[in-house]
C-alpha cells in the first residue's frame, strides 16, 4: 500500500525508487522505536546531556572562583610585600637584642637602643617579609594588618600608666634592664 503523493511523484518522475524506500524506511523505523518506548530513552539521552551540561557549567563556575580567590590572595600578598620594603627601617640593627615571640617561638633580633625604644613605647612594629623580621612604624603595621594579620608579629600600643592606682610608681624601673 502506497502513498498517493509518492506515487504520483514517482509517475512523473520527479523522485526514483530508492528515494522513496529510504523514506519509508525511516518511517517504519520511527514507529517501531516509538512502540518500544526507545523514544523514551532518546528523551532521557538529551536529559542526561543537558544535566551533565549544567553540572559542567557549575564546575567552571567554581573554577573561575578558585582563580579570582587564588589572584586576589596574590594582590593581597604583593601588596603587603610592597607596604614592608617601602616602609622598613633602613638602619636598624645594633647590639641590644630584643627577644619577641612568633606564634610559640621566641625569636630575637639585634637593634640599636633608639629602635629598641621605639618598639617598647610602640611606635615602631616588627613584621615578616618571607623568613626575615623587619621593624616598620606602627601606622603601616596596622595597615598590613587589616590587608594579613599574621604578616605584624609585634605591634605594641602604649599603655597610659595612671599614677593613683600603681602602688610601685615611686620605683622606677632602669631603661638598661634587660632580661
Amino acid at each position: 500500500m502506497g502513498n498517493a503523493l509518492q506515487d504520483q511523484l514517482l509517475k512523473a518522475g520527479l523522485v526514483d525508487k530508492k528515494k522513496t524506500d529510504k523514506v519509508q524506511k525511516a518511517k517504519r523505523k520511527k514507529q517501531k522505536m516509538a512502540r518500544k518506548g526507545q523514544a523514551a530513552e532518546v528523551n532521557q539521552a538529551t536529559l542526561n546531556a543537558q544535566r551533565e551540561k549544567a553540572r559542567q557549567i557549575e564546575r567552571d563556575r567554581e573554577l573561575n572562583r578558585q582563580r579570582q580567590e587564588a589572584a586576589r590572595q596574590k594582590a593581597l600578598t604583593a601588596q603587603i610585600r610592597q607596604l614592608i620594603e617601602m616602609n622598613r627601617l633602613q638602619e636598624w640593627r645594633g647590639d641590644i637584642a630584643y627577644s619577641f615571640t612568633d606564634g610559640s617561638r621566641i625569636k630575637r633580633i639585634h637593634v640599636g637602643e633608639k629602635i629598641q625604644q621605639q618598639l617598647s613605647n610602640g611606635r615602631l612594629a616588627i613584621a615578616r617579609l618571607d623568613d626575615q623580621y623587619e621593624p616598620i612604624a606602627s601606622r603601616v603595621a596596622e595597615k598590613i594588618a587589616t590587608r594579613d594579620p599574621g604578616c605584624v608579629i609585634i605591634n605594641d600600643e602604649p599603655v597610659p600608666v595612671s599614677n593613683d592606682d600603681d602602688p610601685y610608681a615611686e620605683f622606677k624601673v632602669p631603661d638598661d634592664l634587660m632580661w
